[in-house]
């Protein structure tokens, strides 16, 4: 089984994904999913994002191992590259996050350019992702969303019940918060400029391991 998923595209993994929602979801839940991920593609505009040649201030992160990594040390010999991502538990998130690391780390370790998947969920509750798919780079606290929101890539989802159900977003992530970052992958330069951001409004529809080491030098 494993053999063949790495041959499969992070598409193919999602397509996967929506099928077996789509054997097993109720029509209201499928129905409320796509239409959220419809209404941030509509609405996302690429012009209000970080734009390349932006100076990101000297940010630093809880990694989920303990200890602290920023930004200046993480570029200090040449670029580094950022995910962003929802929480531990999120389906597409626990796609994604093994995808890049069987088909982007090895390329990028090659170059010797740190790798840095970053939520806003609370340390002790991020490292079961990291644990759970073995992923060999950084997993770090974007802590309240602070860097997301330099970015320009935060949001809250549109249905926001009032009082809050169990089991809500903000006790899943310990933010008591609505807010998440649309998934993200950003590539920052020494002196902590931004080289190249892409947003995916859609989190269904992320960049393949291929399309982010051509914007690699």
């Amino acid at each position: 089984m494993m053999a063949t998923l790495l041959t499969h595209s992070l598409k193919d993994r999602y397509a996967a994904l929506q099928a077996e929602r789509e054997r097993n979801w109720a029509p209201a839940q499928l129905q409320a999913n796509a239409d959220q991920r419809r209404i941030l593609t509509e609405r996302f505009d690429p012009t209000v994002v970080a734009q390349p040649g932006t100076l990101l201030p000297p940010l630093s992160f809880q990694e989920v191992d303990g200890g602290v990594i920023d930004l200046d040390g993480l570029t200090a010999n040449g670029p580094a590259l950022f995910m962003f991502f929802r929480f531990a538990g999120c389906p597409a998130c626990n796609i994604a996050l093994p995808y890049y690391a069987e088909t982007l780390w090895p390329a990028l370790a090659e170059r010797g350019i740190p790798l840095v998947a970053l939520s806003p969920q609370q340390p002790d509750r991020l490292r079961d992702i990291k644990q759970r798919h073995s992923l060999p780079f950084h997993v770090a606290t974007d802590a309240d969303n602070g860097f997301a929101r330099i970015l320009g890539i935060s949001f809250q989802p549109d249905h926001r019940p009032s009082p809050p159900p169990p089991g809500w977003i903000g006790e899943v992530t310990g933010t008591h918060s609505w807010e998440l970052p649309q998934p993200a992958i950003l590539l920052v330069g020494q002196g902590r400029d931004v080289q190249w951001l892409h947003v995916s409004p859609d989190w269904l529809d992320r960049p393949e391991s291929t399309d982010i080491l051509k914007h690699i030098g």
